[in-house]
């Protein structure tokens, strides 16, 4: 696994309901919390935004020389350990372009962007 992917998070979209709410943050804090109880070593970091707000809660999977993925509509109850295993993979691929079928559920379905590395 590569030790240099980075999970982004965007801590900014608000709640419908709540809008006091950043389930963006809200995910990231469990997040790390399950990376800690799995003894893994990924990167998570909060973004201020994704440019996603419709599609809360909202990630990015990046790494050098990997295309980059942005997955949207991410559940904290639901997801965590799919998003952990899509890194996962991600970090195992060579140039970020994880097959149809290694990707979890919420990965194959939320996928709102791949952006190609830089040259």
């Amino acid at each position: 696994m590569s030790n240099d992917v980075t999970i982004f998070v965007c801590v900014s979209c608000r709640d419908g309901a709540d809008q006091d709410a950043r389930p963006g943050a809200a995910f990231m804090e469990a997040l790390r919390a399950r990376l800690g109880e799995r003894s893994l070593a990924l990167s998570v970091e909060p973004v201020e935004c994704l440019a996603v707000c419709k599609r809360p809660t909202t990630i990015a999977l990046a790494g050098p020389r990997k295309w980059t993925y942005v997955i949207g509509d991410l559940d904290r109850a639901a997801h965590v350990d799919d998003v952990i295993d899509s890194a996962l993979r991600f970090g195992e691929s060579e140039n970020g372009i994880v097959a149809w079928k290694e990707r979890p559920v919420c990965f194959r379905k939320g996928v709102v962007s791949r952006t190609p590395p830089l040259p």
